[in-house]
């Protein structure tokens, strides 16, 4: 799943935070992060944003089908 417009950083890491299986961020350099760790978070998506806004598309690899839904939801909503 690819997103090119998260405005809101933390209610991201919200969704992100309340997935029950592993979630892999893919940058478009082909470095791969892992969102479930709170380290993780911040280097990665430092590296994403620049003055708030992204610079970037990402794209988020998910395990489990609940959770392609609830970050689908959150895209959408």
């Amino acid at each position: 799943m690819k997103f090119t417009n998260i405005k809101e950083v933390n209610e991201f890491l919200s969704v992100v935070d309340s997935c029950e299986g592993s979630v892999t961020l893919t940058s478009p350099y082909g470095d791969r992060f892992n969102l479930k760790s709170k380290l993780t978070q911040y280097v990665s998506l430092a590296k994403i944003f620049s003055n708030g806004e992204m610079k970037n598309e990402i794209e988020l690899i998910c395990y489990n089908p609940e959770d392609i839904n609830n970050l689908f939801e959150y895209m959408i909503g």
